[in-house]
Protein backbone atom coordinates (compact mmCIF):
# COMPACT_ATOMS: atom_id res chain seq x y z
CA UNK A 1 0.00 0.00 0.00
CA UNK A 2 1.45 3.49 -1.07
CA UNK A 3 1.26 6.66 1.38
CA UNK A 4 -1.45 8.87 0.56
CA UNK A 5 -0.55 12.53 0.47
CA UNK A 6 -2.71 15.14 2.18
CA UNK A 7 -3.86 16.43 -1.14
CA UNK A 8 -5.83 13.22 -2.75
CA UNK A 9 -8.49 14.12 -0.22
CA UNK A 10 -8.73 17.20 -2.24
CA UNK A 11 -8.49 15.49 -5.77
CA UNK A 12 -10.85 12.92 -4.55
CA UNK A 13 -13.28 15.54 -4.37
CA UNK A 14 -12.62 17.23 -7.44
CA UNK A 15 -13.27 14.25 -9.23
CA UNK A 16 -16.98 13.50 -7.69
CA UNK A 17 -17.91 17.09 -9.63
CA UNK A 18 -15.92 16.45 -13.16
CA UNK A 19 -17.65 16.02 -15.99
CA UNK A 20 -17.59 12.37 -15.66
CA UNK A 21 -19.48 13.31 -12.50
CA UNK A 22 -21.46 10.25 -11.24
CA UNK A 23 -18.95 9.38 -8.76
CA UNK A 24 -19.58 8.26 -5.43
CA UNK A 25 -18.85 5.68 -2.49
CA UNK A 26 -19.68 2.12 -3.70
CA UNK A 27 -23.17 0.45 -2.28
CA UNK A 28 -25.50 3.42 -2.59
CA UNK A 29 -27.79 1.60 -5.01
CA UNK A 30 -30.34 -0.90 -4.87
CA UNK A 31 -30.94 -4.06 -5.65
CA UNK A 32 -29.91 -8.08 -5.56
CA UNK A 33 -26.99 -8.60 -8.57
CA UNK A 34 -26.02 -11.89 -8.34
CA UNK A 35 -22.29 -13.43 -8.31
CA UNK A 36 -21.62 -16.06 -11.00
CA UNK A 37 -18.83 -17.89 -10.71
CA UNK A 38 -15.96 -16.70 -9.18
CA UNK A 39 -14.65 -16.60 -5.28
CA UNK A 40 -16.76 -15.20 -2.50
CA UNK A 41 -17.42 -11.42 -3.03
CA UNK A 42 -17.71 -10.37 0.81
CA UNK A 43 -15.61 -10.79 3.53
CA UNK A 44 -13.08 -8.99 1.29
CA UNK A 45 -9.70 -8.41 3.05
CA UNK A 46 -8.70 -4.68 4.22
CA UNK A 47 -5.07 -3.73 3.34
CA UNK A 48 -2.20 -5.09 5.11
CA UNK A 49 -2.01 -1.35 6.87
CA UNK A 50 -5.55 -2.12 8.20
CA UNK A 51 -6.84 0.83 6.00
CA UNK A 52 -9.49 0.59 3.37
CA UNK A 53 -8.11 -0.33 -0.33
CA UNK A 54 -8.89 2.89 -2.57
CA UNK A 55 -10.26 1.61 -5.74
CA UNK A 56 -11.06 4.36 -8.68
CA UNK A 57 -14.21 1.90 -10.95
CA UNK A 58 -14.25 3.10 -14.69
CA UNK A 59 -17.47 1.92 -16.41
CA UNK A 60 -19.94 2.61 -19.33
CA UNK A 61 -22.96 4.39 -19.08
CA UNK A 62 -25.29 1.96 -16.17
CA UNK A 63 -28.14 3.14 -18.51
CA UNK A 64 -26.60 1.66 -21.59
CA UNK A 65 -28.62 -1.54 -21.30
CA UNK A 66 -29.99 -4.19 -18.68
CA UNK A 67 -26.68 -6.11 -18.56
CA UNK A 68 -24.69 -3.04 -17.53
CA UNK A 69 -27.13 -1.58 -14.89
CA UNK A 70 -26.55 -5.10 -13.50
CA UNK A 71 -22.99 -4.90 -14.16
CA UNK A 72 -22.78 -1.84 -12.87
CA UNK A 73 -24.88 -2.88 -9.43
CA UNK A 74 -23.35 -5.93 -9.37
CA UNK A 75 -19.60 -3.77 -8.54
CA UNK A 76 -21.52 -1.62 -6.09
CA UNK A 77 -22.43 -4.02 -3.60
CA UNK A 78 -19.42 -5.63 -3.44
CA UNK A 79 -16.68 -2.57 -3.25
CA UNK A 80 -18.50 -1.24 -0.12
CA UNK A 81 -16.84 0.41 3.05
CA UNK A 82 -18.27 -2.89 5.08
CA UNK A 83 -16.44 -4.93 2.77
CA UNK A 84 -13.13 -3.30 3.28
CA UNK A 85 -12.85 -0.67 0.23
CA UNK A 86 -13.02 3.17 -0.94
CA UNK A 87 -14.67 3.29 -4.00
CA UNK A 88 -15.55 5.96 -6.52
CA UNK A 89 -16.89 5.88 -9.88
CA UNK A 90 -16.30 7.14 -12.84
CA UNK A 91 -19.13 6.58 -16.15
CA UNK A 92 -18.82 7.18 -19.83
CA UNK A 93 -19.27 6.16 -23.16
CA UNK A 94 -16.65 8.27 -24.49
CA UNK A 95 -12.93 6.92 -24.29
CA UNK A 96 -11.49 10.26 -23.94
CA UNK A 97 -13.67 11.43 -21.25
CA UNK A 98 -12.94 7.55 -19.34
CA UNK A 99 -8.85 8.10 -19.58
CA UNK A 100 -9.42 11.71 -18.21
CA UNK A 101 -11.16 9.51 -15.44
CA UNK A 102 -8.31 7.03 -15.22
CA UNK A 103 -5.53 10.27 -14.59
CA UNK A 104 -7.82 11.62 -11.96
CA UNK A 105 -7.99 8.28 -10.11
CA UNK A 106 -4.07 7.85 -10.57
CA UNK A 107 -3.65 11.69 -9.35
CA UNK A 108 -5.74 10.64 -6.53
CA UNK A 109 -3.61 7.98 -5.62
CA UNK A 110 -5.91 4.83 -5.96
CA UNK A 111 -4.43 1.29 -5.25
CA UNK A 112 -6.93 -0.29 -8.07
CA UNK A 113 -8.12 0.77 -11.17
CA UNK A 114 -10.68 -0.92 -12.30
CA UNK A 115 -11.60 -0.47 -16.52
CA UNK A 116 -14.25 -1.58 -18.55
CA UNK A 117 -12.92 0.45 -21.62
CA UNK A 118 -15.34 2.50 -23.84
CA UNK A 119 -13.08 1.31 -26.57
CA UNK A 120 -10.14 -0.78 -27.21
CA UNK A 121 -7.37 1.28 -28.57
CA UNK A 122 -5.79 4.69 -26.82
CA UNK A 123 -4.93 3.08 -23.16
CA UNK A 124 -1.27 2.35 -23.50
CA UNK A 125 -0.44 6.16 -21.87
CA UNK A 126 -2.24 6.47 -18.87
CA UNK A 127 -1.94 3.02 -18.11
CA UNK A 128 1.44 3.11 -18.14
CA UNK A 129 0.81 6.68 -15.62
CA UNK A 130 -0.62 4.13 -13.59
CA UNK A 131 2.39 1.93 -13.63
CA UNK A 132 4.43 4.20 -13.11
CA UNK A 133 2.70 5.41 -9.81
CA UNK A 134 2.20 1.89 -8.48
CA UNK A 135 -1.58 1.65 -9.58
CA UNK A 136 -2.60 -1.89 -10.21
CA UNK A 137 -4.91 -2.14 -13.06
CA UNK A 138 -7.39 -4.74 -13.41
CA UNK A 139 -9.32 -4.90 -16.89
CA UNK A 140 -13.47 -6.19 -16.64
CA UNK A 141 -16.20 -6.72 -19.12
CA UNK A 142 -14.06 -5.66 -21.88
CA UNK A 143 -10.36 -5.99 -23.40
CA UNK A 144 -7.96 -3.36 -24.67
CA UNK A 145 -5.27 -3.54 -27.39
CA UNK A 146 -2.63 -2.92 -25.04
CA UNK A 147 0.39 -4.39 -23.30
CA UNK A 148 -0.54 -7.35 -20.60
CA UNK A 149 2.38 -5.83 -18.46
CA UNK A 150 0.22 -2.83 -18.11
CA UNK A 151 -2.27 -4.38 -16.01
CA UNK A 152 -2.64 -7.57 -13.71
CA UNK A 153 -5.44 -9.29 -15.34
CA UNK A 154 -8.60 -9.08 -17.30
CA UNK A 155 -11.93 -10.36 -16.69
CA UNK A 156 -13.78 -10.59 -19.70
CA UNK A 157 -16.53 -12.04 -22.09
CA UNK A 158 -15.02 -13.70 -25.60
CA UNK A 159 -17.04 -11.57 -27.55
CA UNK A 160 -15.68 -13.45 -30.30
CA UNK A 161 -17.05 -16.56 -28.95
CA UNK A 162 -20.33 -15.26 -28.44
CA UNK A 163 -20.81 -13.84 -32.24
CA UNK A 164 -19.69 -16.94 -33.20
CA UNK A 165 -21.80 -18.98 -31.71
CA UNK A 166 -24.58 -16.87 -32.38
CA UNK A 167 -24.06 -16.98 -36.19
CA UNK A 168 -23.18 -20.78 -35.96
CA UNK A 169 -26.54 -21.11 -34.56
CA UNK A 170 -28.08 -18.65 -37.38
CA UNK A 171 -26.32 -20.75 -39.96
CA UNK A 172 -27.41 -23.78 -38.84
CA UNK A 173 -31.27 -22.54 -39.48
CA UNK A 174 -30.96 -23.50 -42.83
CA UNK A 175 -33.19 -20.68 -44.37
CA UNK A 176 -33.52 -20.62 -48.31
CA UNK A 177 -31.80 -17.19 -48.20
CA UNK A 178 -30.36 -14.95 -45.51
CA UNK A 179 -31.41 -11.41 -46.04
CA UNK A 180 -29.90 -9.82 -42.45
CA UNK A 181 -30.53 -6.46 -40.93
CA UNK A 182 -27.59 -6.06 -38.86
CA UNK A 183 -27.73 -3.26 -35.86
CA UNK A 184 -24.74 -2.50 -34.58
CA UNK A 185 -23.32 -1.61 -31.18
CA UNK A 186 -20.92 1.17 -30.08
CA UNK A 187 -18.47 1.21 -32.85
CA UNK A 188 -14.83 0.20 -31.58
CA UNK A 189 -16.46 -1.41 -28.36
CA UNK A 190 -15.12 -4.85 -27.74
CA UNK A 191 -18.51 -6.23 -27.67
CA UNK A 192 -19.32 -4.75 -31.47
CA UNK A 193 -15.74 -6.00 -32.75
CA UNK A 194 -16.48 -9.49 -31.58
CA UNK A 195 -20.51 -9.84 -32.49
CA UNK A 196 -19.69 -7.63 -35.90
CA UNK A 197 -16.70 -9.85 -36.90
CA UNK A 198 -18.47 -13.35 -36.38
CA UNK A 199 -21.02 -12.06 -38.62
CA UNK A 200 -19.16 -10.20 -41.76
CA UNK A 201 -16.84 -13.13 -41.86
CA UNK A 202 -19.68 -15.65 -41.93
CA UNK A 203 -21.95 -13.52 -44.34
CA UNK A 204 -19.18 -13.11 -46.73
CA UNK A 205 -18.30 -16.75 -46.57
CA UNK A 206 -21.43 -18.06 -47.67
CA UNK A 207 -23.05 -14.93 -50.00
CA UNK A 208 -25.51 -14.20 -46.87
CA UNK A 209 -26.74 -10.75 -47.83
CA UNK A 210 -26.37 -7.59 -45.32
CA UNK A 211 -29.27 -5.50 -46.30
CA UNK A 212 -27.81 -2.94 -44.17
CA UNK A 213 -25.64 -2.77 -41.06
CA UNK A 214 -25.58 0.68 -39.19
CA UNK A 215 -24.93 1.15 -35.55
CA UNK A 216 -27.64 2.47 -33.25
CA UNK A 217 -25.38 2.77 -30.30
CA UNK A 218 -27.07 0.34 -27.96
CA UNK A 219 -30.39 2.46 -28.45
CA UNK A 220 -33.84 0.54 -28.67
CA UNK A 221 -35.06 3.59 -30.11
CA UNK A 222 -32.34 3.86 -32.66
CA UNK A 223 -32.68 0.85 -33.56
CA UNK A 224 -36.30 1.19 -34.45
CA UNK A 225 -35.52 4.51 -36.46
CA UNK A 226 -33.57 2.10 -38.24
CA UNK A 227 -35.53 -1.00 -39.06
CA UNK A 228 -38.56 1.54 -39.81
CA UNK A 229 -36.63 2.81 -42.39
CA UNK A 230 -36.02 -0.94 -44.33
CA UNK A 231 -39.43 -0.97 -44.00
CA UNK A 232 -40.30 2.24 -45.46
CA UNK A 233 -37.71 1.50 -48.49
CA UNK A 234 -39.63 -1.56 -49.36
CA UNK A 235 -35.99 -3.77 -49.01
CA UNK A 236 -36.87 -7.35 -47.48
CA UNK A 237 -35.07 -9.36 -44.88
CA UNK A 238 -35.51 -12.11 -42.86
CA UNK A 239 -33.55 -12.13 -40.15
CA UNK A 240 -32.55 -9.26 -37.13
CA UNK A 241 -28.80 -10.01 -35.92
CA UNK A 242 -29.18 -6.87 -32.95
CA UNK A 243 -25.55 -6.95 -30.87
CA UNK A 244 -27.43 -6.12 -27.71
CA UNK A 245 -31.09 -7.16 -26.37
CA UNK A 246 -32.45 -3.60 -26.13
CA UNK A 247 -31.61 -3.03 -30.35
CA UNK A 248 -33.93 -5.97 -30.35
CA UNK A 249 -36.44 -4.78 -28.61
CA UNK A 250 -36.68 -1.29 -30.89
CA UNK A 251 -36.50 -3.64 -34.04
CA UNK A 252 -39.20 -5.79 -32.93
CA UNK A 253 -41.32 -2.03 -31.97
CA UNK A 254 -41.14 -1.53 -35.96
CA UNK A 255 -41.84 -4.95 -36.99
CA UNK A 256 -44.79 -5.09 -34.65
CA UNK A 257 -46.09 -1.41 -35.79
CA UNK A 258 -46.00 -3.03 -39.52
CA UNK A 259 -47.90 -6.33 -38.58
CA UNK A 260 -44.81 -7.83 -39.77
CA UNK A 261 -44.45 -11.23 -37.84
CA UNK A 262 -41.69 -12.74 -35.74
CA UNK A 263 -40.15 -15.53 -33.56
CA UNK A 264 -40.58 -18.93 -34.30
CA UNK A 265 -42.05 -20.23 -37.65
CA UNK A 266 -43.00 -16.44 -38.35
CA UNK A 267 -42.01 -13.79 -41.32
CA UNK A 268 -38.69 -12.92 -39.38
CA UNK A 269 -36.02 -14.08 -36.95
CA UNK A 270 -35.16 -12.00 -34.13
CA UNK A 271 -31.45 -12.28 -32.41
CA UNK A 272 -30.49 -10.65 -29.40
CA UNK A 273 -27.38 -10.56 -26.88
CA UNK A 274 -27.11 -10.19 -23.24
CA UNK A 275 -30.04 -12.87 -21.87
CA UNK A 276 -32.00 -9.34 -19.90
CA UNK A 277 -34.50 -11.57 -17.95
CA UNK A 278 -37.45 -9.77 -20.31
CA UNK A 279 -35.59 -10.88 -23.43
CA UNK A 280 -35.14 -14.54 -21.78
CA UNK A 281 -39.39 -14.47 -22.09
CA UNK A 282 -39.68 -13.29 -25.06
CA UNK A 283 -37.38 -16.46 -26.05
CA UNK A 284 -40.09 -18.94 -23.97
CA UNK A 285 -43.05 -17.10 -25.83
CA UNK A 286 -41.21 -18.01 -29.37
CA UNK A 287 -41.66 -13.89 -29.68
CA UNK A 288 -37.65 -13.90 -30.56
CA UNK A 289 -35.48 -17.20 -32.00
CA UNK A 290 -31.78 -16.50 -30.38
CA UNK A 291 -30.56 -14.66 -27.21
CA UNK A 292 -26.66 -14.90 -26.48
CA UNK A 293 -25.35 -14.63 -22.72
CA UNK A 294 -22.95 -11.49 -21.83
CA UNK A 295 -22.36 -12.36 -18.23
CA UNK A 296 -22.46 -9.30 -16.33
CA UNK A 297 -21.22 -10.63 -12.56
CA UNK A 298 -17.73 -10.07 -12.61
CA UNK A 299 -16.73 -8.02 -9.45
CA UNK A 300 -16.29 -12.06 -7.20
CA UNK A 301 -13.38 -12.41 -9.85
CA UNK A 302 -11.96 -9.34 -9.39
CA UNK A 303 -12.03 -9.69 -5.71
CA UNK A 304 -10.08 -12.99 -5.90
CA UNK A 305 -7.68 -11.12 -7.74
CA UNK A 306 -7.19 -8.19 -5.07
CA UNK A 307 -6.80 -10.73 -2.61
CA UNK A 308 -4.04 -12.81 -4.32
CA UNK A 309 -2.06 -9.11 -4.98
CA UNK A 310 -2.69 -8.25 -1.59
CA UNK A 311 -1.15 -11.71 0.06
CA UNK A 312 1.64 -10.81 -2.12
CA UNK A 313 0.74 -13.26 -4.74
CA UNK A 314 0.28 -12.39 -8.64
CA UNK A 315 -2.94 -13.80 -10.49
CA UNK A 316 -2.78 -17.33 -12.08
CA UNK A 317 -4.04 -16.52 -15.26
CA UNK A 318 -3.77 -13.05 -17.28
CA UNK A 319 -7.00 -13.57 -18.60
CA UNK A 320 -10.28 -15.12 -17.37
CA UNK A 321 -12.92 -15.77 -19.69
CA UNK A 322 -16.73 -15.71 -18.43
CA UNK A 323 -18.61 -19.03 -18.54
CA UNK A 324 -21.39 -18.05 -21.74
CA UNK A 325 -24.06 -19.73 -23.43
CA UNK A 326 -26.94 -19.18 -26.50
CA UNK A 327 -30.18 -19.27 -25.75
CA UNK A 328 -32.89 -20.99 -28.34
CA UNK A 329 -36.32 -20.61 -28.52
CA UNK A 330 -37.07 -24.13 -29.16
CA UNK A 331 -35.47 -25.47 -26.13
CA UNK A 332 -35.58 -22.30 -23.67
CA UNK A 333 -36.80 -23.28 -20.25
CA UNK A 334 -38.61 -21.10 -17.46
CA UNK A 335 -35.88 -22.47 -15.19
CA UNK A 336 -33.16 -21.29 -17.45
CA UNK A 337 -34.86 -17.68 -17.21
CA UNK A 338 -34.80 -18.26 -13.72
CA UNK A 339 -31.02 -18.66 -13.73
CA UNK A 340 -29.61 -16.85 -16.33
CA UNK A 341 -32.04 -13.44 -17.00
CA UNK A 342 -30.80 -10.80 -15.66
Amino acid sequence: MKAKRFLSAIVSAALCTAMLGACSSGGDTGGTGGNAGGGDAGNTPASSSGELIKVGIINNDPNESGYRTANDRDLRETFTKENGYDASFAYSLKNDEQINAAQKFIQDEVDYLLLSAADTAGWDSVLQDAKNAGVKVILFDRTIDASEDLYEASIVSDMAKEGQTAVDWLKGQNLDKYEIIHLQGVMGSAAQKGRSGAMDTTAAELGWTIVTQQTAEWSAETAQEIVQGIIDSGKTFNVIYAENDDMAKGAVAALDKANISHGVGKDVIVMGFDCNKWALEELLAQNWNYDGQCNPFQSSYIVDIIKTIEGGGAPAQKTIIMNEMGFDATTITQQDVDNYGI
